[in-house]
């Protein structure tokens, strides 16, 4: 071994695989060649892409080392922006068998491990720990969709309780501080994050608490998805064209709501943050004459004080630990209600804003000033800057807690409703 970072980083590595592996072992073998959600690829895409993409980048494009795969290598490389036009429209039959998939993925993983133990520069290897732990989240949002007997029953826990009553909070103006400065590029972070650019941000109100089922029921029972004037006009047909009532993750059962979780379905649980699409959130908002929060505003509401300085989390300036501040780090399966981690709170008072899902903003997903492309992947952040896609901030149950990073940026269409995302309001 090359040296110390190197044997980290092989830990790290091992134990993300690990954890894929356990995902994916969670399905029933015959399951793993359907597609649980429409927009994404099948399963079995993903069992071949995390070996593909590590050996892509790592060995073949960082290293220049001759392909033993050059089919699967291609077959694997690239997952799918999950919209709702252009579906996929390929058959299981048109995907390899399993038994021709493992030897491919046994060979690369041995040739990375190999390349980490002489390797000076970690770079591409924390890239590829990260797109790992990454997919470990997508893959829940994946099997969340796959029917409950296509796989393997895990034990997930359901608090019921009731959530505080809902309240604001003023933050005053100032500085909020967005990405990176580009000097600590030799601590890895995605493109996207570099560089450092300071928005100026006036003074304004923002919820405490996410939007809850409960709240978010309040809505639909007023009609919210049949009423033209809260949606926008392409959301407004995409609610038509898909006869959209309710968000994705409920369900009506008996002429009761239920929710569908990964392993069943049980009771509306009234006290969970919503998880919605944006198109969704920001017509909750507008019903309730407010926005969904800039990025800007959540960077100031998460990470700011009553002075210039700046924490490194909402808590201050200690690393993340699972069940003190938060729900991440996919130590369950399922939300908690919300201010469940009051040791989480931001300095203003704000709950849960690294925790229990990702946030939606009303800001696009746009280069900050500097940016700069990764040379081995120079798409990765570039290919969605085209106006369609609307910057998360935070974490969901299933985010790997070294991902809570005070610059790390999600993104997705407005439309996607799969993902374990949630919202707040702020003053108009």
């Amino acid at each position: 071994m090359h040296n110390g970072a190197n044997s980290i980083i092989l830990k790290r590595l091992r134990e993300a695989r690990e954890q894929t592996d356990q995902l994916l072992e969670m399905v029933h073998p015959e399951a793993l060649y359907d597609r649980p959600i429409a927009e994404r690829h099948r399963l079995v895409f993903y069992v071949g892409h995390l070996e593909a993409f590590d050996w892509n980048m790592v060995c073949r494009r960082g290293l220049g080392l001759e392909s033993f795969h050059p089919e699967f290598d291609q077959l694997f490389e690239f997952g799918i922006d999950p919209g709702p036009d252009d579906l996929p429209r390929d058959k299981a039959s048109d995907w390899p068998a399993l038994a021709h998939i493992d030897p491919y993925r046994v060979q690369t993983r041995d040739a990375v491990d190999r390349a980490l133990e002489s390797a000076d520069d970690l770079w591409t290897f924390s890239l590829a720990l990260e797109h790992r732990l990454m997919h470990a989240e997508t893959l829940a949002y994946l099997l969340h969709r796959l029917p409950h007997h296509k796989k393997v029953r895990k034990v997930a826990a359901v608090d019921y309780k009731r959530e505080p009553a809902a309240s604001s909070v003023e933050i005053p103006a100032g500085e909020a501080t967005l990405g990176r400065r580009l000097q600590s590029r030799a601590q890895f972070g995605w493109d996207n994050e570099f560089s450092e650019e300071a928005v100026f941000t006036p003074a304004f109100s923002i919820d405490v608490h996410n939007v809850t089922n409960r709240q978010f029921l309040e809505f639909v029972l007023a009609g919210g998805y049949e009423q033209r004037s809260l949606w926008s006009a392409q959301a407004w047909d995409w609610v038509q064209k898909n006869g959209i009532r309710h968000p994705n993750f409920w369900r009506e059962v008996g002429g009761e709501w239920a929710y569908e979780t990964m392993f069943s379905t049980i009771p509306l649980p009234l006290s969970w943050p919503v998880y919605v699409s944006h198109a969704e959130a920001e017509a909750y908002a507008s019903w309730r004459g407010k926005a969904l929060p800039t990025e800007a505003q959540y960077h100031r509401a998460a990470f700011g004080t009553s002075g210039e300085a700046e924490r490194a989390f909402p808590w201050g300036n200690s690393a993340p630990v699972a069940d003190v501040h938060g729900n991440f780090d996919a130590i369950r399966w399922n939300p908690q209600p919300v201010g469940s981690y009051p040791a989480g709170d931001s300095f203003f008072g704000v709950a849960d804003l690294m925790s229990n899902g990702w946030e939606w903003t009303s800001t696009v997903f746009a280069p900050l000033r500097g940016f700069l492309p990764f040379p081995l992947y120079p798409g990765y952040s570039s290919n969605f800057f085209d106006g369609k896609h609307y910057v998360l901030k935070g974490a969901s149950p299933r985010t790997a807690a070294n991902l809570l990073r005070r610059s790390f940026r999600n993104w997705f269409q407005p439309y996607y409703s799969n993902l374990y995302a949630k919202f707040r309001c702020v003053d108009n």
